[in-house]
């Protein structure tokens, strides 16, 4: 008996900024809709993207860029982040937070979004060894 492996992407998110965070949304979203395996894991100042009442924003001088690239996206009917991120979630994509940096940064799984789950680097490393593709986005 064969058995085929499904196709995984593992990404890892190390960055607050806007686009940072938008990139692995849009990346997944595509990688669900082909039917592959996604697993997200976010760090250090990425785990602010895992926060429900965050807005995510472009870096520096472009910080005020931001709100105008959101309207933009509506206008084109793109989704905004946390729709991004509600839709991964509930086509299965799995989203983790490392406990690590959650502890060290003092926040609680409490204040990330519904289905974010929690853990170390080891699970980082087992979930990127099995897949197809990995990226970094930071």
């Amino acid at each position: 008996m064969v058995v085929e492996k499904k196709e995984a992407i593992s990404i890892i998110v190390y960055d607050n900024h806007f686009d940072k965070l938008m990139m692995p949304m849009i990346v997944a979203q595509g990688a669900l809709a082909m039917g592959w395996e996604v697993n997200i894991f976010y760090t250090f100042f990425g785990l602010q993207g895992l926060m429900r009442k965050r807005n995510p924003k472009l870096p520096g001088m472009f910080r005020f860029f931001t709100g105008m690239i959101q309207k933009k996206m509506a206008k084109q009917k793109v989704m905004s982040y946390k729709e991004f991120m509600r839709s991964n979630i509930e086509m299965g994509a799995h989203i983790w937070a490392c406990n690590m940096s959650m502890e060290m940064m003092g926040w609680k799984k409490k204040d990330m979004f519904e289905g974010v789950k929690v853990a170390g680097v080891a699970k980082y490393l087992d979930m990127s060894a099995d897949a197809s593709i990995n990226l970094a986005f930071g």
